[in-house]
């Protein structure tokens, strides 16, 4: 795995603020999630800023660039230097020649600025949007019923961070058997799962492992959901809001099988 070094102390997450009750004049406080600018520099060449928790900025950094395609592996990355200054984080990238060729021909026809929620901002043209995606399995998984209950039981057990805050998007890998393996946390739910695709990359979870369980978004499942789920060879989603006709319709070209819970806290398979 490639070289990181980290200068200057890191932000918090989150931070206790202050409140007042409008039906008491009694004080309390308020775990609020930090929201931080990250900006994604290669070979000194400005990216994208987007707005982050600032939190587990290697999985991040790696999630995004394989997202984004800026990488095809983690070994394209020669090194990382995560810089924390008082304006917010810079993500300092050495790639190789050849993906630095990639990326200048990108960036010569589009501009990237992120927001936390954002979904569609960077893509080049709204040709992008009806690009098929390329299948992840030879056919739609199944995953047991049993398993999906598991880990929806579990999920908010294991999101620190929203204990504290009830503020953030969760995105956790699970495998077959329901069994929380691996979770991450962002203000933004497209954040969160690139947050989760580097940790899984970093933890060195294979293809065919990933093949036999599924992805859990504390969110709605939306087109970039399904987009990032396919690049990064996830065959199955859990949401816990329901997904867009647009996010079927792409999950459906690349074998993604769908599944989202329902008003009576029960699992539904979408199509």
């Amino acid at each position: 795995m490639f070289k990181v070094t980290v200068i200057g102390k890191p932000p918090l997450p989150d931070n206790e603020h202050r409140v007042t009750s409008l039906d008491t004049p009694k004080e309390g406080v308020w775990h609020i999630p930090a929201e931080t600018p990250v900006a994604f520099i290669y070979n000194r060449r400005n990216y994208a800023v987007m707005l982050a928790t600032p939190a587990d900025m290697a999985d991040f950094a790696l999630g995004f660039s394989l997202s984004e395609r800026i990488i095809d592996r983690a070994e394209d990355i020669e090194s990382l230097e995560i810089r924390h200054l008082d304006k917010g984080i810079e993500l300092h990238f050495k790639i190789g020649a050849k993906r630095l060729e990639r990326l200048d021909l990108r960036t010569s026809r589009r501009n990237l600025v992120g927001t936390a929620g954002c979904g569609i901002c960077g893509l080049d043209n709204a040709d992008a949007l009806f690009a098929p995606l390329k299948p992840v399995a030879a056919k739609p998984v199944s995953i047991k019923k049993f398993a999906l209950e598991t880990a929806m039981a579990n999920f908010a057990a294991l999101q620190k961070l929203n204990q504290r805050s009830k503020s953030v998007h969760g995105a956790a890998w699970v495998n077959k058997v329901g069994v929380v393996q691996c979770l991450r946390e962002d203000i933004g739910r497209h954040n969160a799962l690139d947050k989760l695709i580097g940790a899984v990359v970093h933890a060195n979870i294979k293809t065919a492992a990933r093949a036999s369980g599924f992805l859990l978004m504390s969110s709605r499942c939306s087109y970039e959901i399904i987009d990032k789920a396919a690049r990064a060879k996830l065959p199955a989603i859990l949401s816990l809001s329901g997904p867009t006709t647009l996010a079927l319709e792409k999950a459906k070209q690349a074998n993604i099988t769908v599944y989202a819970r329902d008003k009576t806290g029960g699992v539904k398979r979408m199509g």
